[in-house]
C-alpha cells in the first residue's frame, strides 16, 4: 500500500496529508477549491520546514515528503489508483454519501475507504456503496501530526479484514488506535461535546470567565486544553454541527448551548475566523 488519497484540504485534510507524506506514502490531496489547495500547500510546506528547523525530522525526509504530495482538483485522478482514501470534508451526511458513491465507482476494488467523521454513522454511508465491507470511519484529531489517537469505527457491515487494515495504516502513520462499535458520537466526540457544551452554558450563566473555566479544567482535572479553547480550535461551526447531530440522535442532554448558536450566527467561529471564545491574531 503506497498510494494515499485525501478528499478535502481543510484543517483535517491537510493534516492527514502532511502525516501520510512524512510516513512514506505517495499522497494526493484533493479539493474542488483551488484557493483551499494553495492554502494547504503553503501550510504543509511551512509546518514541515518548521519541523526540520527544530530537529524533529531531517531536511532530507522533508524534501522527500514534500515531493510526494500532489495537490489536485481532479477527483478521478485522486481516486483511480488509491490504496487508501480518507474523506475529510464538512460534517454533512448528504455530501459524504455523494463523495463515497463517486469513490465507489472510481477506486480500485481493494481500496480502503474511510471517513474522518467525528460523529456520523459509517453504517449509513456504507449502505449506499457496493462494498460496505471495505468502508469504515477513521477519526483523526487536530492537530493531526501531533495527536496520537485514531478512533476506528466499524459500520454494521465492515469486515474484520478492513478493521485490521485500518489499524495497519494507523500504525504506519505513527498513531495508536482504538476500535469502537458504531454509536452516535463514538467515544471521544460524545464526551468532548458534552463537556464543551456545559462549559459554554456556565459561561453564558456567568459562573466564571472563559479563561477561568478553562484554567479550572486544566489545573483541577488535568485536561491538556480547556474546553472553550478546544472548541475554538475545532471551529465553533463544526462543533455546532456535531452538537445538532448528537441532539437529534441522543436527545436533550446534547441540546446546543444558545451561546454557541449565537456565536456561529455572528461569524465567531474560533481560530479560523480570528474570534471565538477568545480573540486570535490571524497574522
Amino acid at each position: 500500500m503506497k498510494n494515499f488519497s485525501v478528499i478535502g484540504s481543510g484543517v483535517m485534510g491537510r493534516g492527514i496529508a502532511y502525516t501520510a507524506a512524512l510516513s512514506g506514502y505517495e499522497v494526493k490531496l484533493h479539493d474542488i477549491n483551488e484557493t483551499a489547495l494553495e492554502n494547504a500547500r503553503e501550510y504543509i510546506e511551512k509546518e514541515m520546514n518548521k519541523s526540520a528547523e527544530r530537529g524533529y525530522v531531517s531536511d532530507e525526509k522533508v524534501e522527500t515528503a514534500l515531493k510526494s504530495i500532489t495537490y489536485t482538483a481532479d477527483f478521478e485522478e485522486t481516486a483511480k489508483n488509491a490504496d487508501v482514501v480518507i474523506e475529510a470534508v464538512l460534517e454533512n451526511m448528504d455530501l459524504k454519501i455523494d463523495i463515497f458513491k463517486r469513490l465507489d465507482e472510481q477506486c480500485p476494488p481493494h481500496t480502503l475507504l474511510a471517513t474522518n467523521t467525528s460523529t456520523m454513522s459509517p453504517t449509513e454511508i456504507g449502505a449506499q456503496l457496493s462494498r460496505p465491507k471495505k468502508f469504515l470511519a477513521m477519526h483523526f484529531f487536530n492537530p493531526v501530526h501531533k495527536m496520537k489517537l485514531i478512533e476506528i469505527i466499524r459500520g454494521l457491515d465492515t469486515s474484520d479484514e478492513t478493521v485490521a487494515l485500518a489499524k495497519e495504516v494507523g500504525e504506519r502513520l505513527g498513531k495508536q488506535t482504538v476500535e469502537v462499535n458504531e454509536f452516535p458520537g463514538f467515544v471521544t466526540s460524545r464526551m468532548n461535546c458534552l463537556i464543551g457544551n456545559e462549559a459554554m452554558n456556565m459561561l453564558m450563566e456567568g459562573v466564571a470567565s472563559a479563561e477561568d473555566i478553562d484554567k479550572a479544567l486544566k489545573l483541577g482535572l488535568n485536561h491538556p486544553m480547556g474546553p472553550l479553547e478546544l472548541a475554538d480550535l475545532v471551529g465553533l461551526d463544526t462543533r455546532l454541527r456535531n452538537m445538532e447531530y448528537l441532539y437529534q440522535t441522543l436527545g436533550e442532554k446534547y441540546r446546543p448551548c444558545p451561546l454557541l448558536i449565537k456565536y456561529v450566527k455572528a461569524g465567531r467561529l474560533g481560530r479560523k475566523s480570528g474570534k471565538g471564545f477568545y480573540n486570535y491574531d490571524k497574522n
